[in-house]
């Protein structure tokens, strides 16, 4: 079994997965294929509108939701990150480059990350951030340059794949022809996985 995990380091709902993807898919026995995305292109190409150009009154829901929700997992969260909206290609192209090197955890990677932006107040845009989450999930530091035109390629497919496969936010959870998006959706992943 496959998990295409659609994400997008900007993400909050990315960040309060945490590292439960990664969990549940070691539960059941399944392969995790990360696939960082550039989330407003996921948006322009899918009807989606970004958080910023959204009426008041689904800027304000949004909010409580977040707020709400960290609640509930019991995490810190900024619902006003100093450092957001950022560009999340260095982040991604990092993370791709983690995941080509293998040698530390992905999952606690991710994690950190989107914890940088959303409860740390540091902007994931910076090598010097992107390097500290790096050496903090067992990946050497040098990482943050590697690979930057193969991270550029492979993030433009994931985009491309993530809108060939059905995705239209993030996280988005793809395993054979079921769909599940949002951090609240694992729930519904797990038991999927635990029927296969």
């Amino acid at each position: 079994m496959n998990i295409d995990y659609y994400f997008a380091t900007i993400s909050p709902y990315t960040y309060m997965c945490g590292t439960r993807p990664a969990e549940i898919a070691a539960r059941h026995g399944a392969t995790l294929t990360y696939k960082p995305i550039d989330i407003m292109g996921l948006f322009a190409r899918t009807g989606g509108t970004p958080p910023g150009d959204r009426h008041e009154n689904r800027k304000i829901w949004r909010l409580q939701e977040i707020r709400r929700t960290a609640a509930k997992l019991d995490i810190p969260i900024n619902l006003q990150p100093a450092f957001w909206p950022t560009n999340p290609a260095p982040s991604s192209y990092a993370i791709i480059a983690a995941i080509r090197d293998g040698s530390g955890d992905v999952a606690q990677l991710i994690a950190g990350l989107t914890r940088a932006c959303w409860a740390e107040e540091r902007n994931i845009a910076e090598d010097d951030v992107i390097a500290d989450c790096l050496a903090a999930a067992g990946f050497d530091r040098s990482l943050v340059n590697s690979g930057m035109m193969e991270g550029a390629e492979t993030y433009a497919r994931n985009l491309e794949d993530a809108v060939a496969a059905g995705a239209f936010g993030a996280p988005f959870f793809i395993v054979g022809d079921e769909r599940f998006w949002g951090q609240d959706r694992l729930d519904d992943l797990d038991r999927h996985l635990g029927a296969l």
